[in-house]
Order: C-alpha cells, then structure tokens, then sequence
C-alpha cells in the first residue's frame, strides 16, 4: 500500500474501533481495497491499540446551523477538460469574488456535504469549485455503495490526483480571472492539499488542509506563494502523528503557516453530516478560516 491507501484503510479500521461501523461492515470495506480477512483483522487490532484516547461519543446536539450556511450560494454541476478526460465538479460562484478555492473532497468523493462547503465559500465572498476526483471512474454519483467509492479512490496513484487538482486551478483561473487562488481539503483531501504543495504549485496564495496527513520528508519549496492554515483535532493521533514532519517541512520551505489544534474535537470535526462533527471546533474554525483567506487571497 502507498501512503495515501494505508491511510484510507486506517481510517476505516479506526471507525470501526470507534464503533462507527460493524466488525463485518469493517472487514467488507478492507476487502474492496484488496486487503485479506487477516491483514485486515491486524489493521483492526493495531488501530485498536493506538487509539488511547476514548473519542467523543458523537451524540452532543449539533449546532442550529452550521457555520457558514446561513449565507450559502446556489452551486451547480459543471465539467471540463481535464488531463485524462472530463473532469467533474460542483460550482458555487460568489456574487462579487475577491478570491477563488478549490475544495477537495473525503475519501467518500464527490457528495452534498462537499457541495454545501464550496456554497459557503461563495457566501464569504470566494468562488469556489469542488472537485470530483473519482471523474475518471464516472463521477462519484456512479457509485451506489459509498464504500465502492472509498475503494476506487484508494486504487487511483497519487500523481493522478495532483495532475487533476492542477487541472481544477486551471478552470477557477478561467472562471474567475484575475483573482489569486486558494485550496481547501478535508481528511483524504486534506492530504492531497499537502501533497499539491509538494508537487509545487506557484499559483497557490493559500492552503488550508482539515485534518489531512502530510507526507514524509516533504518539499513545499515549489509553492513559494502558499500561506499554509492547517487543522488538526486534538484526539485525532492517527493524523496528528503527522504535523510535527509538516510543521518542519513548512519551516524549511519558509512559508508564512499557522497549524491549529482544536481541543476536545476528533477526526472529521467540521463534518456537520458526520458523528464527529463537534459544533465548537468547527465554529472557530470557520472563523479563522476566512480571516486566513481575507489575509492571503485578497
């Protein structure tokens, strides 16, 4: 397994250890990714030990409305050429744009959650695109079981990504000209920001990766431009492990970055759809979210 697809079977062995999902529901999700009873029963049991800390039980009452969506803009489904074939995506254009993110999806794809993020951006003054990186496959929508997309995900090379992602800064340059660009990325997706900033990318003014792991020995010196916003839960260990090497890539590479660590809050924080979401951390940071995007997109 490459980085990336080790990190997707993790987090699906960690949601069963939390008991998000059945030991068979578990097992039958390792299997689409290729991995035996054994290896996976192992995951499972490693996972199991690493995970010290109890997680929130996901039963607080979520906030009235989540952050954002009280401004929310309409979004539509568009497509564009992209460097293996049509690129899909959701667009989500603000009124009067003084800025313009990418927004890239969980491991779960393309999906409403995803959708209402690039709305809200638009609602705070950025147009905004969520990308669909299982385009080449059909588009997330082909899937019927959520876990067939996770799985397909898992079996794309990472390049691939970066080369789509690439294409997606492309066509929010064409949409909205003229006006610098950011990324936003959440869990898997927070990873791909990382590993966009490592492949090098001058056009970036901001980088805002959720919860995402970074790569070993990383090199951001090819995105000179990028002001990094990182987020992390507090309980969150599997990903945490990950923001020392980060933190030191950032730090030699010079760039302007600030790595928050919400207290009391988990994996997938923000994720108002999900049994982590905790309304507090995603609050805050929202807020600093568009202070970071005011301070470096405009």
């Amino acid at each position: 397994m490459d980085p990336l697809q080790r990190y997707i079977a993790e987090e699906i062995a960690t949601d069963h250890v939390d008991g998000l999902l059945s030991r068979r529901e578990a097992l039958r999700r390792l299997a689409l990714m290729g991995m035996g009873t054994a290896a996976a029963a192992a995951l499972i049991s490693a996972c199991g030990e690493r995970r010290v800390t109890a997680p929130p039980s996901g039963t607080a009452e979520p906030a009235s409305t989540p952050p954002g969506m009280q401004g929310a803009r309409p979004h539509q489904p568009i497509t564009w050429a992209g460097p293996r074939g049509p690129l899909q995506g959701s667009w989500a254009p603000a009124d009067s744009p003084t800025g313009a993110v990418l927004v890239i999806h969980e491991n779960k794809g393309l999906n409403d959650w995803v959708r209402s993020v690039a709305a809200r951006l638009a609602g705070v003054g950025y147009s905004a695109l969520a990308i669909d990186l299982l385009s080449s496959q059909g588009g997330t929508a082909k899937f019927a079981d959520p876990a067939a997309a996770t799985a397909a995900l898992s079996g794309i090379d990472p390049p691939l990504f970066v080369a789509d992602l690439k294409s997606g800064l492309d066509e929010l340059q064409r949409r909205v000209p003229g006006h610098t660009l950011g990324v936003v990325g959440f869990c898997f997706g927070g990873g791909l920001v990382w590993r966009l900033l490592a492949a090098g990318e001058p056009r970036l003014a901001a980088a805002v990766p959720f919860y995402g792991p970074a790569p070993d020995d990383a090199d951001f010196g090819g995105s000179p431009n990028a002001a990094v916003l990182g987020f992390y839960g507090a309980l969150d260990q599997r990903v945490n492990a990950s923001e020392p090497a980060a933190r030191a890539a950032l730090e030699r590479a010079g760039l302007v970055h600030e790595l928050v660590m919400e207290p009391d809050a988990d994996h997938a924080f923000f994720n108002d759809s999900g049994p982590r979401y905790n309304p507090a951390a995603a609050s805050d940071a929202w807020r600093r979210l568009q202070d970071w995007l005011a301070l470096h997109l405009e």
